[in-house]
Protein backbone atom coordinates (compact mmCIF):
# COMPACT_ATOMS: atom_id res chain seq x y z
CA UNK A 1 0.00 0.00 0.00
CA UNK A 2 1.71 3.26 -1.12
CA UNK A 3 1.15 6.44 1.07
CA UNK A 4 -0.56 8.90 -0.63
CA UNK A 5 -1.53 12.44 0.03
CA UNK A 6 -4.24 13.93 -1.11
CA UNK A 7 -3.90 17.66 -1.62
CA UNK A 8 -5.50 21.14 -3.70
CA UNK A 9 -3.30 23.20 -5.34
CA UNK A 10 -2.48 25.45 -8.07
CA UNK A 11 0.52 27.17 -9.23
CA UNK A 12 0.82 29.94 -6.79
CA UNK A 13 4.06 32.03 -5.85
CA UNK A 14 5.04 28.84 -3.59
CA UNK A 15 6.43 27.23 -6.97
CA UNK A 16 9.03 30.27 -6.48
CA UNK A 17 12.35 29.69 -5.37
CA UNK A 18 12.29 28.20 -1.42
CA UNK A 19 16.00 29.33 -0.66
CA UNK A 20 17.03 31.84 -3.21
CA UNK A 21 20.37 32.46 -0.70
CA UNK A 22 21.52 29.00 0.35
CA UNK A 23 24.14 28.64 -1.97
CA UNK A 24 25.82 30.84 0.46
CA UNK A 25 27.91 29.62 3.53
CA UNK A 26 26.01 29.73 6.49
CA UNK A 27 25.65 32.91 8.51
CA UNK A 28 28.92 33.55 11.11
CA UNK A 29 26.30 34.40 13.74
CA UNK A 30 23.83 31.56 13.13
CA UNK A 31 24.57 28.98 16.61
CA UNK A 32 22.90 25.75 16.41
CA UNK A 33 20.53 24.18 18.61
CA UNK A 34 22.59 21.53 20.71
CA UNK A 35 21.29 18.13 21.79
CA UNK A 36 22.92 16.94 25.37
CA UNK A 37 26.34 16.22 24.22
CA UNK A 38 27.07 19.44 22.58
CA UNK A 39 26.75 18.38 18.88
CA UNK A 40 23.92 20.30 16.57
CA UNK A 41 20.52 19.13 17.55
CA UNK A 42 19.11 18.25 13.67
CA UNK A 43 16.60 15.46 14.66
CA UNK A 44 12.95 16.05 13.54
CA UNK A 45 11.13 15.85 9.75
CA UNK A 46 12.85 17.29 6.73
CA UNK A 47 11.89 17.39 2.80
CA UNK A 48 13.92 17.61 0.16
CA UNK A 49 11.00 18.06 -2.52
CA UNK A 50 12.31 20.21 -5.66
CA UNK A 51 11.97 20.88 -9.15
CA UNK A 52 15.91 21.56 -9.47
CA UNK A 53 16.84 18.94 -11.57
CA UNK A 54 19.74 16.20 -10.97
CA UNK A 55 22.01 17.21 -14.09
CA UNK A 56 21.61 21.04 -16.17
CA UNK A 57 19.41 21.36 -18.59
CA UNK A 58 21.35 22.01 -22.09
CA UNK A 59 19.22 25.19 -22.40
CA UNK A 60 21.58 26.47 -19.06
CA UNK A 61 24.60 24.74 -20.50
CA UNK A 62 27.07 27.48 -19.15
CA UNK A 63 24.96 28.41 -16.36
CA UNK A 64 25.35 27.81 -12.90
CA UNK A 65 22.52 29.85 -11.28
CA UNK A 66 19.09 30.72 -12.33
CA UNK A 67 17.69 34.13 -11.57
CA UNK A 68 15.26 34.56 -9.41
CA UNK A 69 12.54 34.84 -12.54
CA UNK A 70 14.27 32.22 -14.51
CA UNK A 71 13.59 29.71 -10.95
CA UNK A 72 10.47 31.22 -10.45
CA UNK A 73 9.50 30.37 -14.52
CA UNK A 74 11.04 26.88 -14.47
CA UNK A 75 9.42 25.35 -11.55
CA UNK A 76 6.05 27.19 -12.93
CA UNK A 77 6.62 25.24 -16.61
CA UNK A 78 7.83 21.87 -14.30
CA UNK A 79 4.20 22.21 -12.12
CA UNK A 80 2.25 23.06 -14.97
CA UNK A 81 3.60 19.98 -16.97
CA UNK A 82 2.54 17.65 -13.81
CA UNK A 83 -0.67 19.27 -13.90
CA UNK A 84 -1.95 18.68 -16.89
CA UNK A 85 -1.44 14.93 -16.70
CA UNK A 86 -4.62 12.95 -16.74
CA UNK A 87 -5.75 11.82 -12.89
CA UNK A 88 -7.32 8.73 -14.37
CA UNK A 89 -5.56 5.35 -14.56
CA UNK A 90 -3.47 6.80 -11.48
CA UNK A 91 0.18 5.50 -11.52
CA UNK A 92 3.52 6.72 -10.44
CA UNK A 93 3.48 9.43 -13.10
CA UNK A 94 0.08 10.84 -12.43
CA UNK A 95 -0.88 13.74 -10.16
CA UNK A 96 -2.87 11.39 -8.01
CA UNK A 97 0.26 9.81 -6.25
CA UNK A 98 2.46 12.83 -6.80
CA UNK A 99 0.38 15.58 -4.88
CA UNK A 100 3.26 16.68 -3.63
CA UNK A 101 5.01 18.31 -6.67
CA UNK A 102 2.46 21.04 -6.07
CA UNK A 103 4.77 22.30 -3.12
CA UNK A 104 7.52 22.51 -4.52
CA UNK A 105 9.42 25.06 -5.95
CA UNK A 106 13.39 24.66 -7.06
CA UNK A 107 15.74 24.50 -3.98
CA UNK A 108 18.47 27.47 -4.82
CA UNK A 109 18.96 28.91 -7.58
CA UNK A 110 21.39 26.19 -9.15
CA UNK A 111 20.72 25.19 -12.14
CA UNK A 112 21.27 21.16 -11.48
CA UNK A 113 22.20 19.21 -7.62
CA UNK A 114 25.33 17.89 -9.35
CA UNK A 115 27.57 20.87 -8.59
CA UNK A 116 31.00 18.88 -9.78
CA UNK A 117 32.02 19.11 -12.72
CA UNK A 118 31.42 22.38 -13.16
CA UNK A 119 29.11 21.93 -15.78
CA UNK A 120 26.20 20.22 -14.17
CA UNK A 121 26.82 16.32 -15.49
CA UNK A 122 27.58 13.36 -13.97
CA UNK A 123 31.14 13.05 -15.38
CA UNK A 124 31.51 10.37 -18.10
CA UNK A 125 31.66 6.61 -17.63
CA UNK A 126 34.59 5.19 -18.30
CA UNK A 127 35.47 2.21 -20.58
CA UNK A 128 35.76 -0.58 -17.77
CA UNK A 129 32.16 1.23 -16.62
CA UNK A 130 30.67 1.15 -20.06
CA UNK A 131 32.22 -2.74 -20.68
CA UNK A 132 29.90 -3.66 -17.38
CA UNK A 133 26.85 -1.92 -18.03
CA UNK A 134 26.87 -3.78 -21.71
CA UNK A 135 27.51 -7.10 -20.11
CA UNK A 136 24.95 -6.02 -17.24
CA UNK A 137 22.32 -5.74 -19.97
CA UNK A 138 23.50 -8.97 -21.89
CA UNK A 139 22.61 -10.74 -19.04
CA UNK A 140 19.63 -9.10 -18.27
CA UNK A 141 18.35 -10.35 -21.79
CA UNK A 142 19.75 -13.88 -21.47
CA UNK A 143 17.62 -14.21 -18.14
CA UNK A 144 13.61 -14.81 -18.83
CA UNK A 145 12.82 -11.41 -16.93
CA UNK A 146 8.95 -12.51 -16.24
CA UNK A 147 10.39 -16.26 -15.58
CA UNK A 148 10.27 -15.28 -11.27
CA UNK A 149 9.93 -12.45 -8.52
CA UNK A 150 13.65 -12.92 -8.77
CA UNK A 151 14.13 -12.17 -12.39
CA UNK A 152 12.25 -8.71 -11.81
CA UNK A 153 13.91 -5.06 -10.61
CA UNK A 154 14.86 -4.42 -7.09
CA UNK A 155 12.31 -1.56 -7.21
CA UNK A 156 9.74 -3.76 -8.27
CA UNK A 157 9.82 -6.10 -5.71
CA UNK A 158 10.68 -3.01 -2.94
CA UNK A 159 13.87 -3.56 -1.98
CA UNK A 160 15.79 -0.69 -3.18
CA UNK A 161 14.84 2.39 -5.58
CA UNK A 162 18.36 3.97 -5.11
CA UNK A 163 16.62 7.94 -3.94
CA UNK A 164 16.88 6.63 -0.07
CA UNK A 165 20.83 6.45 -0.43
CA UNK A 166 22.86 6.85 -0.10
CA UNK A 167 23.60 9.38 -1.45
CA UNK A 168 20.05 10.81 -0.36
CA UNK A 169 18.03 12.16 -3.65
CA UNK A 170 14.52 13.79 -3.91
CA UNK A 171 11.72 11.43 -4.77
CA UNK A 172 8.70 11.43 -7.37
CA UNK A 173 6.99 11.57 -4.20
CA UNK A 174 7.11 11.71 -0.55
CA UNK A 175 10.18 13.18 -0.34
CA UNK A 176 10.66 13.23 3.30
CA UNK A 177 12.62 11.90 5.82
CA UNK A 178 13.78 11.43 9.83
CA UNK A 179 16.65 11.97 11.30
CA UNK A 180 17.25 10.76 15.25
CA UNK A 181 20.67 11.09 16.96
CA UNK A 182 22.23 9.69 20.32
CA UNK A 183 25.78 10.13 21.54
CA UNK A 184 26.88 6.72 19.24
CA UNK A 185 24.48 6.73 16.38
CA UNK A 186 22.90 9.26 13.58
CA UNK A 187 19.75 7.57 12.27
CA UNK A 188 18.33 8.53 8.85
CA UNK A 189 14.81 7.30 8.24
CA UNK A 190 13.56 8.17 4.39
CA UNK A 191 9.72 7.98 3.88
CA UNK A 192 10.28 6.08 0.84
CA UNK A 193 11.71 2.33 1.19
CA UNK A 194 12.19 3.54 5.06
CA UNK A 195 15.31 1.16 5.86
CA UNK A 196 16.87 3.19 8.95
CA UNK A 197 20.03 3.65 8.29
CA UNK A 198 21.76 3.75 11.50
CA UNK A 199 25.70 5.27 11.23
CA UNK A 200 27.91 4.19 14.03
CA UNK A 201 29.51 7.36 15.04
CA UNK A 202 32.41 5.24 17.78
CA UNK A 203 35.22 5.06 15.23
CA UNK A 204 34.97 1.52 14.36
CA UNK A 205 36.29 0.40 11.03
CA UNK A 206 34.19 -0.20 8.13
CA UNK A 207 33.54 -4.17 8.22
CA UNK A 208 35.26 -6.62 6.19
CA UNK A 209 35.03 -6.17 2.55
CA UNK A 210 33.96 -9.55 2.05
CA UNK A 211 30.71 -8.78 3.50
CA UNK A 212 28.84 -6.15 1.00
CA UNK A 213 24.84 -4.82 1.35
CA UNK A 214 22.67 -3.03 -1.35
CA UNK A 215 23.08 0.27 0.68
CA UNK A 216 26.97 -0.26 1.76
CA UNK A 217 28.00 -0.02 4.99
CA UNK A 218 28.28 3.31 6.72
CA UNK A 219 30.41 4.96 9.59
CA UNK A 220 29.91 8.66 10.67
CA UNK A 221 32.11 11.19 12.21
CA UNK A 222 31.81 15.29 13.14
CA UNK A 223 33.77 17.78 11.89
CA UNK A 224 33.11 21.01 13.54
CA UNK A 225 29.36 21.13 12.93
CA UNK A 226 29.29 18.90 9.90
CA UNK A 227 27.98 15.32 10.20
CA UNK A 228 30.25 13.16 7.87
CA UNK A 229 28.97 9.93 6.85
CA UNK A 230 31.48 7.47 4.68
CA UNK A 231 29.47 4.58 2.96
CA UNK A 232 31.37 1.72 0.96
CA UNK A 233 30.74 -2.04 1.01
CA UNK A 234 28.18 -2.05 -1.92
CA UNK A 235 27.24 -4.54 -3.75
CA UNK A 236 27.48 -4.78 -7.77
CA UNK A 237 23.48 -5.22 -7.80
CA UNK A 238 23.36 -1.84 -6.14
CA UNK A 239 24.29 -0.22 -9.14
CA UNK A 240 24.09 3.61 -8.57
CA UNK A 241 23.63 5.82 -12.05
CA UNK A 242 25.72 2.90 -13.23
CA UNK A 243 28.67 2.32 -10.10
CA UNK A 244 30.58 -0.96 -9.21
CA UNK A 245 30.91 -2.66 -6.05
CA UNK A 246 33.64 -0.41 -4.99
CA UNK A 247 31.57 2.78 -4.94
CA UNK A 248 32.12 5.06 -2.12
CA UNK A 249 29.95 8.10 -1.04
CA UNK A 250 30.47 10.86 1.22
CA UNK A 251 27.95 13.04 2.69
CA UNK A 252 27.74 16.14 5.26
CA UNK A 253 25.04 17.54 6.79
CA UNK A 254 25.37 20.75 7.99
CA UNK A 255 22.72 22.47 9.94
CA UNK A 256 22.73 26.27 8.71
CA UNK A 257 19.78 28.11 10.09
CA UNK A 258 17.14 26.37 12.43
CA UNK A 259 14.68 25.13 9.37
CA UNK A 260 17.94 24.10 6.96
CA UNK A 261 19.85 21.70 6.35
CA UNK A 262 22.62 21.54 3.60
CA UNK A 263 23.27 18.46 2.20
CA UNK A 264 26.64 17.40 0.19
CA UNK A 265 27.81 14.23 -1.26
CA UNK A 266 30.47 12.69 -2.93
CA UNK A 267 30.42 9.83 -5.63
CA UNK A 268 34.02 8.39 -5.85
CA UNK A 269 34.35 4.90 -7.50
CA UNK A 270 37.40 4.62 -10.35
CA UNK A 271 35.93 1.43 -11.86
CA UNK A 272 33.13 3.79 -13.10
CA UNK A 273 34.13 7.07 -13.44
CA UNK A 274 37.99 9.04 -14.09
CA UNK A 275 36.96 11.56 -11.39
CA UNK A 276 34.73 12.12 -8.16
CA UNK A 277 31.62 13.63 -8.74
CA UNK A 278 29.68 16.00 -5.91
CA UNK A 279 25.71 17.20 -5.13
CA UNK A 280 24.22 19.70 -3.34
CA UNK A 281 20.66 20.53 -2.07
CA UNK A 282 18.81 21.89 1.11
CA UNK A 283 16.79 20.01 3.27
CA UNK A 284 13.97 22.00 5.06
CA UNK A 285 12.07 21.49 7.57
CA UNK A 286 8.84 20.08 8.02
CA UNK A 287 6.21 19.94 10.78
CA UNK A 288 5.09 17.00 9.26
CA UNK A 289 5.53 13.45 10.31
CA UNK A 290 6.73 10.33 7.72
CA UNK A 291 4.16 8.06 7.21
CA UNK A 292 4.82 4.18 6.28
CA UNK A 293 5.77 3.19 3.00
CA UNK A 294 4.22 -0.15 2.62
CA UNK A 295 5.78 -1.03 -0.38
CA UNK A 296 5.03 -4.91 0.06
CA UNK A 297 2.01 -4.10 1.52
CA UNK A 298 -0.89 -4.85 -1.32
CA UNK A 299 1.64 -4.91 -3.60
CA UNK A 300 -0.38 -6.92 -6.58
CA UNK A 301 1.49 -5.14 -9.12
CA UNK A 302 4.45 -8.16 -9.15
CA UNK A 303 2.47 -11.29 -8.73
CA UNK A 304 -0.33 -9.51 -11.57
CA UNK A 305 2.78 -9.20 -14.11
CA UNK A 306 3.99 -12.88 -13.11
CA UNK A 307 0.31 -13.89 -13.69
CA UNK A 308 0.09 -12.07 -16.75
CA UNK A 309 2.76 -13.58 -18.41
CA UNK A 310 1.43 -17.40 -17.21
CA UNK A 311 -1.44 -16.19 -19.13
CA UNK A 312 0.16 -15.60 -22.23
CA UNK A 313 2.62 -18.87 -22.45
CA UNK A 314 -0.44 -20.69 -21.78
CA UNK A 315 -2.17 -18.68 -25.04
CA UNK A 316 0.69 -19.32 -26.77
CA UNK A 317 1.14 -23.43 -26.06
CA UNK A 318 -2.87 -23.41 -26.82
CA UNK A 319 -2.20 -21.98 -30.42
CA UNK A 320 1.04 -23.92 -30.82
CA UNK A 321 -1.23 -26.70 -30.27
CA UNK A 322 -3.97 -26.52 -32.70
CA UNK A 323 -1.71 -25.25 -35.42
CA UNK A 324 -0.18 -28.80 -34.83
CA UNK A 325 -3.05 -30.45 -34.50
CA UNK A 326 -4.47 -28.85 -38.31
CA UNK A 327 -1.45 -29.74 -40.31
Amino acid sequence: MRTIRFAVFAIPAFVAVSALALHAQAPASFNPPRTADGKPDMQGYWSNATYTPFERPAEFKDREFFTAAEATAFATRAQERFLSQPDEDPHYDNSIWMVEKGLKGVSTLRTSIVVDPADGKIPVVNDEGRTRAEARAAARRRVGLFDSAQSRGLSERCIYWGHEGPPLLPTGYNSNLQIWQSPGEFTVIPEMMPVARVVPLDGRPHISAAIRSIRGDSRGRWEGDTMVVETTNFTDRTAFRGSSEYLKVTERFTLVDANTIRYQFTIEDPHTWDRPWKGEYPMTRSQDPIFEYACHEGNYGLPNILKAQRAVEAQERTAAATNSSQR
